[in-house]
């Protein structure tokens, strides 16, 4: 007999066991946060788990982007698709900043602040308008890049994407494909044979997800724990309210208004959600967000291959609206500035325009470093707020991801490019069972 479990079961199964582990590697020897075996054990499988998704982004992106634009081609209104997914990010990016000013203002969390004014240390990356500009020109052909760093006398190279950059090249490479005509065909044919064949190493890669779930959340509470929301209770409590009210109100009202149902877009945008809450990336997150837009959510292929990533580059209503909303709210108010209306509307129009411009750069400390120098506030406040960064990161990425997955549906929705949902290798139900069975 077969046993037969949802792959949203596994997935919180996943969690909770994460959870445990967590708890018993923080306490083991009674040292929180001491480096036991267990402990090593879940940060090697959950950087393993990151790193197979981060492998499948290159290819993803450039291959679905290139298809897209032939199937683009064939569309009527793609220059109509393309001002409607602006449009939407704008609209929702309004509403979230607009939240996190209000919290901000009535919470008041820099008067509430156990934080020593010592631990303000200037970051060490910031954000810049010119940054956007930069990120618009590829390097190379493929968007990498590399760093090499001296530890212990050990020169160490590593290797980077840009997923800007990466978007950049697959529109001119898919556009001159398309304009070449005959000669381009072959090459689009063989782009489309390896856009299939990644999506189904991709599907093995998901199978993986319960064990990295476990792994992710579990390093997290062995890692960083609660303890340190306590000097930082109101912003931590500030920035979670504004999150939540965003996922749980803001988004459920847009569904509801676009005919969508709340219902079914969390249980098919689930795994992409709670993935990036535990990985606290959206681009590690691109590939299951792409397979939950398309098969979960029946977004056509066509306009889902181009909208997803660069929503994932672009749309971070966490990152980009709510958090340096509050944290900048809480900077004025820790160092005992005042900020006019002027200085609000330049709070909402960094935040409007601000998650394009640090696109492909470092999460959220750049964009909350671009706020405070558009406001003319001191950087140093900044550091301030990173001893809880990656506990607020988690819940700020979750945020992002499912707006990463609302928006291309909402404007798929209104211009009629929304079927039935496929048999998924992502979901719960039926339509997951092919990868949720085990013996």
């Amino acid at each position: 007999m077969r046993f037969k479990m949802s792959f949203g079961m596994q997935v919180l199964i996943g969690m909770l066991a994460g959870l445990v582990l967590g708890y018993i590697a923080r306490t083991t020897g009674g040292v929180p946060g001491s480096d036991s075996g267990l402990a090593r054990a879940l940060t090697i499988v959950g950087d393993i788990f990151v790193q197979l998704l981060r492998a499948l982004v290159v290819p993803l992106v450039f291959t679905a982007i290139v298809a897209s634009i032939a199937a683009l081609r064939d569309l009527e209104n793609a220059a109509k698709l393309v001002v409607g997914t602006l449009v939407w990010f704008a609209i929702t990016a309004l509403i979230a900043v607009s939240i996190g000013i209000v919290l901000g203002v009535v919470i008041e969390p820099g008067l509430r602040a156990g934080v020593d004014v010592t631990a303000a240390v200037r970051p060490g990356v910031s954000g810049s308008w010119l940054d956007f500009l930069r990120g618009l020109v590829p390097a190379n052909i493929l968007g990498l890049a590399a760093t090499t760093k001296l530890v212990d006398g050990v020169a160490t190279t590593a290797l980077s994407f840009n997923v800007l950059q990466i978007i950049v090249v697959a529109i001119a490479i898919g556009v001159a494909a398309v304009q070449v005509g005959e000669a381009g065909s072959p090459f689009l044919a063989f782009n489309a044979s390896a856009l299939q064949i990644f999506r189904r190493i991709l599907r093995w890669v998901i199978r993986l997800t319960p064990i990295g779930t476990a792994a992710l959340l579990g390093h997290a509470v062995a890692e960083y724990g609660w303890a340190s929301l306590s000097a930082l209770g109101a912003f931590a409590g500030a920035v979670y309210l504004g999150l939540g009210l965003v996922l749980l109100v803001v988004y459920p009202a847009l569904m509801l208004l676009n005919g969508i149902s709340p219902r079914r877009f969390f249980a098919a945008a689930w795994p992409a959600i709670q993935l990036g809450f535990v990985s606290r990336s959206s681009i590690a997150t691109l590939p299951v967000t792409e397979q939950v837009v398309e098969h979960g959510l029946g977004v056509q292929r066509r306009y889902a291959a181009f909208a997803v990533p660069f929503a994932a580059t672009t749309k971070m209503d966490g990152c980009a609206a709510i958090y340096p909303a509050v944290s900048a709210l809480f900077v004025a108010q820790y160092y005992g500035v005042s900020l006019g209306v002027t200085d609000y509307l330049l709070i909402v129009a960094v935040s409007v325009l601000g998650s394009a411009a640090t696109a492909g750069l470092t999460g959220a400390v750049v964009m909350l470093t671009l706020t405070l120098t558009t406001l003319g506030l001191p950087l140093e406040g900044a550091g301030l707020l990173l001893a809880i960064d990656p506990i607020l990161d988690m819940g700020r990425t979750a945020v992002n991801v499912a707006g990463q997955a609302l928006v291309p549906l909402i404007v798929a929705k209104r211009n009629g490019l929304v079927g039935e949902p496929g048999q998924a290798a992502i979901g719960s139900g039926a339509g997951s069972q092919s990868v949720a069975t085990v013996s």
